[in-house]
């Protein structure tokens, strides 16, 4: 089994900054891609960014420039930095590994449990 445990979230005001953190555990053979997602209240899930296997990254518009994702293969760990947070930012962020799990033999996505990131004006 593979499981994933996100932390960082919390209240910020507009202009700050949060650091997110995504750790993988189980039974996981290897991680290829990592992304972070967030879903708004009343709104669908959307990509916020990505990065590959080896280190090649992807932002959703909305986020470039202003948030970077990095992980650390080390500690199956994909961070997400967020910086100049704007209300609009506010959202469950989730994460979600794409993974090939010892026991089962093939790659599958894995998602967190998701963090709250709130974002006052």
């Amino acid at each position: 089994q593979v499981q994933l445990v996100e932390s960082g979230g919390g209240l910020v005001q507009a202009g700050g900054s949060l650091r997110l953190s995504c750790v993988a555990s189980g039974t996981i053979y290897s991680i290829n891609d990592m992304t972070w997602n967030r879903q708004a209240p009343g709104k669908q899930r959307e990509l916020v960014a990505v990065i590959s296997s080896g280190g090649s990254t992807h932002y959703s518009d909305s986020v470039k420039g202003r948030f970077t994702i990095s992980r650390d293969n080390a500690k199956n760990t994909v961070y997400l930095q967020m910086n100049s947070l704007k209300p609009e930012d506010t959202a469950v962020y989730y994460c979600k590994i794409r993974a090939q799990d010892y026991l089962l033999g093939y790659l599958s996505d894995y998602w967190g449990q998701g963090t709250q990131v709130t974002v006052s004006s």
